[in-house]
């Protein structure tokens, strides 16, 4: 994903220039981009509120509003500046505000562009936190994210940072949004602690069932359609031979890594549990997707759905791994889908990808790239928990999380 910015002095003396680059149908398709995008809001909603109880839909769908308002907001004010301004090779600065400069595309086109996708890293952290987190130290939480964590290791990627100095590859954020939401959402479930009764005095898990799988499965269709806007617009051109190409070839690939990846989870489940599980087969697409996004536009079709299988497979084993092992309450597998799907995924573009395609990819700058990002979004969402624990308190009370935050916390419910 390539933004052009400017500095304020020099959009300045280009802006009649500008009009001459601007260009029409680009601009159409990376506002088309947006909208799907966004898109995935409502699809993270229905997803982590199907896997959860009831009682706690209206919180679930609160937060998700709350993401996008607050991403909104502090990526504007903040956020944007830290992650596209010109700066050093770690973060960006041109002041509060700033959206850009025009390119072939209009500077608030891309500003707007990457707004949803600021928004998407903060959601994902959601679904590992669900059922037993205060709704105002989630809208702490989420704002600091939206304004701080997730610009500042952007600019690593995206912003001209160190780490595209060094070739990195993640066309449209495997790691820059997946990998580093699933790490905070890591480090936010364990400061957190488990749901009261999700593990005996043994430490055994115990399941503790999501209340409608309809919605989960609509989430995921949504997610999926969201997809082909978060992967293909990604290209922020479509005018020309090479981008109409590049274009419909990650269309393909996002498609397929989906496909193989509900396929797999879907065999998995039948041969190690005796049936086929349409909760873990959705989480299987959506690894497949998030798996995909860093090399949708370098890889093979056939690579594309090696890399759904693959992907989908390590995130069953990491779903039982997290719960049963580590003993981590992630009530909808963010850990597993976003983090161990990007992780593997970042990786696997660097395996895969094929020259042809006109990218060189490092396997060995793929690793560093994702490692790091992994390491810095764990440790400051770790720091960020554990001050917020320690001075205001994260986890609502017993009560209210017995009967349901919807009522505590909102005064209403989304069932009678």
């Amino acid at each position: 994903m390539k933004t052009i910015m400017m500095s304020p002095l020099a959009a300045a003396a280009v802006m009649e220039e500008s009009k001459d680059f601007v260009n029409g149908l680009d601009t159409l398709w990376v506002l088309l981009g947006a909208m799907l995008v966004f898109w995935m809001q409502p699809g993270f909603a229905l997803v982590e509120a199907g896997l959860t109880q009831s009682k706690n839909t209206a919180n679930i769908l609160m937060k998700n509003f709350v993401d996008f308002m607050m991403g909104s907001v502090l990526f504007w004010v903040l956020g944007f500046s830290l992650m596209y301004g010109a700066g050093n090779a770690f973060f960006g600065w041109e002041g509060f505000g700033f959206i850009g400069a025009d390119s072939n595309v209009p500077a608030e086109c891309s500003f707007v562009f990457q707004t949803v996708f600021c928004a998407t890293t903060a959601t994902i952290v959601s679904g590992a936190m669900a059922e037993r987190t205060k709704f105002s130290m989630y809208v702490l939480y989420s704002l600091l994210i939206s304004a701080l964590i997730y610009p500042i290791e952007g600019h690593w990627s995206w912003g001209g940072g160190w780490l595209s100095a060094l070739g990195f590859h993640d066309f449209a954020g495997s790691t820059v949004v997946h990998l580093c939401g699933g790490a905070l959402a890591l480090a936010g479930a364990i400061v957190l602690g488990p749901r009261i009764g999700k593990y005996d005095k043994n430490g055994k898990s115990r399941a503790i069932p999501g209340h409608n799988l309809v919605l989960c499965s609509l989430g995921v269709f949504c997610l999926w359609l969201g997809w082909f806007g978060f992967n293909p617009c990604s290209t922020v051109a479509a005018t020309g031979y090479a981008n109409a190409v590049c274009m419909a070839h990650v269309f393909v690939t996002t498609n397929m890594s989906a496909a193989t990846g509900g396929i797999a989870a879907m065999v998995y489940t039948w041969v190690v549990d005796g049936k086929p599980s349409l909760s873990m087969l959705c989480n299987g697409v959506l690894a497949g997707l998030v798996g995909i996004t860093a090399g949708c536009d370098c890889v093979d079709i056939w690579a594309a759905a090696l890399i759904g299988v693959v992907v989908s497979v390590a995130m069953c084993f990491s779903v039982s791994f997290v719960d049963k092992t580590l003993k981590v309450d992630d009530p909808v597998g963010a850990v597993s889908v976003h983090g161990v799907g990007g992780l593997l995924g970042t990786i696997l573009a660097g395996v895969l990808a094929n020259p042809k395609y006109g990218v060189e990819v490092n396997v060995g700058v793929q690793a560093l790239g994702a490692g790091v990002v992994a390491v810095f979004a764990f440790g400051a969402g770790f720091t960020l928990f554990s001050v917020i624990k320690k001075l205001c308190g994260l986890r609502c009370d017993r009560r209210i999380e017995e009967e349901g935050l919807d009522v505590y916390e909102h005064g209403e419910t989304c069932y009678n």
